[in-house]
């Protein structure tokens, strides 16, 4: 966890939300200068800051209305920081919880130098980053109805398992093997469906390809030496870590990854796990993802795989092995160094 802890004259503290934003600036004495409830526009939130300019940072909540305030801050030259959501609900919580309040706990959290910095990420290539994001959900939406027509075979104990559905050729003439027409009639709006998502995610990976410029692409080309590594898979990794320099250390990148379980300990006793929620779900998933296609067709890797197995579980061993293979993304980027699995086996 990092904190802010640079000092400044006035302190903004934003609860921001669509329509309404309040507004709180602390002098450096922790005195209340401004105070006050208005629109969400950068009209007012300039007007309002303005007999503080000369020495002022502005802190918000990290929720899904700051783009726009963190773009102006930067435009204007104000200092700017984004809370951690779930990092600051655990320091600000209180008895009475309003707007109001809200605003004045970011803003005396911010002057103690106890806010929880999130990441704010580069205008530039946060578009791109989120319709890749948005490319992901709709991969999911197509998993499940190819996932709903499997279990529609497993309910009714056809005599022929279905395969694999993702070839197109392998799709025909599944309605016609159910006899009720009801079912007929939902295998038929699931294939629909699913044609019209290979459609639309192709011309959309097709479009994510073609835009996704703001890499640099010898890291680009680094991270697709990991076999099974390709082109949407590799955009996803990168921009989802953004820049590879922001982590000062292997094991902060490992945890902003997901990567590890962070131990609960008290007076030499363990309680268990926490933490699962915080960090890049997205990058958990892409990590997840590449180990089980880095495992197709290796056979030195399934090998290492069966020895953890037998050690820990699959499930645990499926981890270490993704927790390993983000581990070795971090050098490759850090270093400039193509995948070696000799290197990564050892």
């Amino acid at each position: 966890m990092q904190f802010y802890t640079k000092q400044h004259k006035f302190y903004c503290g934003i609860d921001l939300h669509t329509k309404k934003m309040y507004v709180c600036i602390l002098d450096e004495t922790g005195q209340v200068r401004a105070h006050k409830n208005m629109k969400t526009d950068p009209e007012s939130f300039l007007a309002t800051i303005a007999p503080f300019r000369e020495d002022i940072v502005v802190a918000v909540e990290c929720m899904f209305t700051w783009y726009w305030l963190a773009d102006l801050c930067q435009k204007e030259g104000i200092p700017f920081v984004l809370g951690h959501a779930l990092y600051m609900k655990a320091i600000h919580g209180g008895k009475a919880k309003n707007d109001k309040i809200d605003s004045q706990k970011i803003a005396a959290l911010l002057k103690g130098g106890l806010i929880p910095q999130s990441y704010v990420y580069p205008e530039k290539m946060r578009a791109t980053r989120d319709l890749i994001r948005r490319r992901n959900h709709l991969v999911r939406k197509r998993a499940e109805l190819l996932a709903h027509i499997q279990n529609t075979n497993s309910q009714y104990n056809l005599e022929e398992p279905f395969g694999c559905l993702t070839p197109v050729k392998n799709r025909e003439g599944i309605a016609e093997r159910f006899t009720d027409p009801v079912v007929q009639k939902s295998m038929e709006v699931d294939l629909t469906m699913i044609r019209s998502y290979d459609i639309m995610l192709g011309d959309l990976e097709r479009t994510i390809i073609r835009l996704a410029r703001h890499h640099e692409p010898i890291s680009y080309a680094l991270v697709q030496t990991i076999p099974g590594v390709g082109k949407i898979l590799g955009l996803v990794i990168l921009y989802e870590i953004e820049n590879i320099s922001r982590f000062s250390t292997v094991q902060d990148f490992a945890s902003y990854a997901r990567l590890v379980k962070c131990a609960h300990e008290s007076n030499g006793k363990k309680y268990g796990n926490g933490g699962g929620k915080i960090g890049n779900a997205h990058l958990k998933w892409a990590f997840s993802e590449a180990t089980i296609i880095f495992l197709r067709g290796n056979e030195p890797v399934k090998k290492y795989l069966e020895r953890l197995t037998r050690k820990h579980g699959k499930g645990k061993a499926l981890s270490i092995l993704a927790h390993k293979l983000g581990r070795a993304v971090y050098f490759m980027l850090k270093n400039k160094e193509a995948f070696n699995q000799e290197k990564f086996m050892r």
